[in-house]
């Protein structure tokens, strides 16, 4: 996997509501972030599972380093303004 620390990576996978809910939400905001779908990355996989108790729990954002199990789109717009403001549209 590549280093999160500077951007907002958001773990997804076909056919989860919750996670086309998230995406939704995101393309409404000018926020710039990657999307991974797990069933094609084992690595993403295997991380979304040492967040969530073995479970492949999505969506899962990461936020600079600061990783969310299916957060709202306010809480994970509030991470990026704690942690990443400098990620957020002008």
């Amino acid at each position: 996997m590549t280093d999160t620390r500077d951007e907002v990576v958001v773990y997804w996978r076909p056919g989860c509501p919750f996670c086309i809910a998230l995406r939704l939400r995101l393309r409404r905001t000018r926020l710039t972030y990657r999307e991974v779908n797990i069933w094609q990355d084992p690595k993403a996989a295997a991380f979304v599972r040492s967040l969530a108790d073995g479970n492949e729990t999505v969506p899962t954002v990461d936020v600079a380093g600061h990783p969310l199990v299916n957060p709202s789109k306010r809480r994970l717009l509030a991470t990026v303004r704690d942690h990443a403001p400098h990620l957020l549209p002008g």
